[in-house]
């Protein structure tokens, strides 16, 4: 069901030739990028008229608007089940505790007497937010877009997830539920690159956004690369993964159905076991065929996921070697289960989110930890972060110098400017005074 990928007995090779040797999971934007660019442009030149054509024809709906009436998102919330509703209330409560500490305090720094350079963090004004619809509904990945941008402070929030035939071309109800308990009354009926160039060009009924984040497929990465640089982004969100660092402490079947956790996502999923242990991945092998064989989803989902190229039982020398390798990795969710698991997660550099322990399943990160579940994939974690506040804030600098403070140091701005050929920038400073440029310290 999983193949094995044995680096016991030689040294590991460094960078780039040990991520070589690890599974991955093949997803060419590149190639989808050619597909959607036709239908971002579509969407820019006929707004509504080709977000309602492209409904029709992806999603099988026939709309009369793109935008969610107001009386379906109540309608959604009073139907609600109410324990899902408790649920996603507590899955809110704790989100909310974790970003609102994240915010950053405006600082000022006297660089000399007399001049200052501030840092203010300033919101972005209007963000789409995105919440897939395809195998599976997604109210958490609501959450994990609105609290972040709320805690931020964004004025204008919208979200987009697809059109569902099942609930009369609405997205499904418990995304309109969750948006609802939010307060985010601006939903739109559109997926995929729809929905991503909806947000980018703006139709008649939504405005354009300054920015897009949430996870999506293929084609909702490759939409967000079309349109990077006219909007920001959060990433080009791959397959979802999950890798475990274990070792003869840990519990087979625990990680069994950790690895499945992940698998049911998609076929492209990743579940990955790296372990010093002959014996703990031989009991994973044992444990998957039956936990497996005991859920749903197993011949669409999991089972491909866990036998494809992008997931593997990784057999190493000792625990220094796998902490080497879920690095080079750089998973969307690693798991440590192992004796040291607290103070190895401490070295871990390369993770979109670390879970410590035997008690800390990704399960507890997709929904109630209060972490945020948008994480870097494809190996991105070695330079990107996972959703956060921080993702909608601005950095501003405001520099502040007096006429002494510029003249302390005008001769370093005039000796530079021409060291690069650039006499107009050494010319703004001479003209202050008088073009004799003071001689400073």
């Amino acid at each position: 069901m999983i193949s094995r990928i044995d680096l016991r007995g030689d040294a590991l090779p460094e960078g780039g030739a040990l991520r070589d040797l690890l599974p991955r999971a093949e997803f060419d934007v590149e190639a989808a990028l050619e597909k959607v660019r036709p239908i971002c442009e579509d969407v820019h030149h006929r707004g509504d008229a080709a977000l309602i054509e492209y409904a029709e024809k992806f999603d099988g709906v026939t709309l009369d608007q793109v935008r969610v009436p107001a009386a379906a998102l109540t309608r959604a919330l009073e139907e609600l089940d109410p324990a899902v509703r408790a649920s996603l209330e507590e899955s809110i409560r704790r989100a909310r505790i974790v970003h609102r500490a994240q915010r950053r305090a405006p600082h000022t720094t006297q660089v000399v007497p007399g001049g200052t350079v501030s840092e203010k963090w300033v919101p972005v004004e209007r963000v789409g937010l995105y919440a897939p619809g395809g195998r599976s509904v997604y109210p958490s990945s609501v959450i994990m877009n609105v609290v972040p941008a709320q805690e931020a402070g964004v004025e204008s929030i919208a979200l987009a997830s697809p059109a569902q035939a099942d609930f009369g071309g609405l997205p499904h109800p418990t995304i309109l539920a969750a948006c609802a308990l939010l307060g985010v009354d601006e939903v739109y009926a559109a997926g995929g690159a729809t929905a991503v160039a909806m947000f980018a060009h703006g139709t008649e009924s939504c405005p354009p956004a300054n920015m897009v984040t949430g996870p999506g497929n293929i084609w909702v990465a490759a939409a967000k690369r079309y349109f990077t640089g006219k909007i920001g982004i959060d990433a080009e969100a791959g397959p979802t993964e999950i890798a475990i660092l274990a070792d003869d402490t840990a519990d087979a079947a625990h990680v069994a159905a950790d690895l499945i956790s992940q698998a049911e996502h998609d076929p492209l999923a990743a579940a990955v076991l790296v372990t010093d242990s002959v014996e703990l991945a031989e009991a994973v092998e044992k444990e998957l065929e039956p936990q497996v064989a005991a859920t749903r989803h197993v011949d669409d989902r999991i089972a491909p996921a866990l036998s494809g190229r992008q997931s593997a039982i990784v057999l190493v020398d000792g625990v220094e070697e796998g902490l080497r390798v879920v690095d080079a990795y750089g998973a969307e969710h690693l798991e440590i289960q192992t004796a040291d698991a607290a103070a190895l997660a401490q070295r871990v550099k390369n993770a979109g989110a670390i879970f410590v322990g035997p008690w800390a399943p990704v399960s507890l990160g997709d929904y109630c930890a209060g972490s945020n579940h948008v994480l870097p994939t494809g190996g991105c974690a070695c330079h990107s972060s996972g959703l956060s506040v921080q993702s909608f804030l601005r950095g501003i600098h405001i520099v502040d110098y007096t006429k002494d403070a510029l003249a302390e140091v005008a001769h370093h701005v005039v000796t530079l400017a021409e060291a690069e050929d650039l006499p107009a920038h050494g010319a703004a400073v001479k003209a202050r005074f008088g073009w004799k440029v003071p001689e400073g310290k």
